[in-house]
C-alpha cells in the first residue's frame, strides 16, 4: 500500500495495528478537592508532623490553610459525596419492597367468603347485586307501610302547638353569646 498525503500519518510513523499500549502517568490526589493532580501541576504542603498533603491550585492551598471545610464548598468531590450527587452504584442503592397483599377477614363474612365472591364471575356478581338491591327496596317498602297503616290517628304538631313552646336554656339560645357572656357570669 502506497502513502498519499491526505493520510493523516505516514505509515512509517503509525503504530503497529498489534501491539496497543497506553502511556501510564503516575497522578497525585489533590488532598482538598480529590481531583487528579497530573505532573508538572500542583503545590505540595508537608506539615509540622510530617503529613505531606497535594494541592491543585494556589486556591485549594489558600482555602485549606484557612480551615475551610472541602465539604461546604459545593465544587468539592467532599460535598458532592456527602450530597449524594454523581456515581451511585445500583447495587447500593436500597430496593424499595413492595408491599404484599393481604387479605383479612370482615366483619360478617369469613376469608373464605370473600375469596368464593372474588373468583365469582362478573356477570354473576352484578346479577347477585341487582338481587339484593330488589330484595332490600322490597324490605323498605314493607317497614314504610307499616307505619303509615298504624299512625292514622297520631298526626304530627301543628305550628300552633309548636309556637307556645319556649327554647330550652333560657334567653341565651337564640345568639350565642361567646366569651363575654362567659366572663359577665363570673363576675
Amino acid at each position: 500500500s502506497s502513502w498519499h498525503p491526505s493520510l493523516s500519518i505516514s505509515p512509517r510513523f503509525a503504530k503497529p495495528e498489534t501491539a496497543f499500549s497506553a502511556m501510564v502517568i503516575k497522578t497525585e490526589l489533590c488532598h482538598f478537592t480529590e481531583y487528579r493532580i497530573y505532573p508538572g501541576r500542583g503545590q505540595r504542603f508537608i506539615a509540622k508532623d510530617g503529613k505531606v498533603s497535594f494541592f491543585i491550585t494556589s486556591k485549594v492551598d489558600s482555602l485549606f490553610h484557612q480551615r475551610i471545610k472541602a465539604v461546604k464548598l459545593r465544587w468539592t468531590q467532599a460535598w458532592r459525596r456527602m450530597n449524594k450527587k454523581g456515581k451511585v452504584d445500583e447495587s447500593a442503592k436500597k430496593r424499595t419492597r413492595k408491599a404484599a397483599k393481604f387479605q383479612k377477614a370482615i366483619v360478617g363474612m369469613s376469608l373464605d367468603d370473600i375469596k368464593k365472591k372474588k373468583a365469582m364471575k362478573p356477570e354473576l356478581r352484578v346479577q347477585a347485586k341487582e338481587a339484593a338491591a330488589k330484595e332490600a327496596k322490597a324490605r323498605s317498602s314493607k317497614v314504610k307501610a307499616a307505619p303509615k297503616a298504624k299512625s292514622g290517628a297520631a298526626a304530627p304538631k301543628s305550628k300552633a302547638d309548636k309556637a307556645g313552646q319556649k327554647p330550652a336554656g333560657g334567653k341565651k339560645a337564640a345568639g350565642g353569646g361567646g366569651k363575654n357572656e362567659a366572663l359577665k357570669s363570673k363576675r
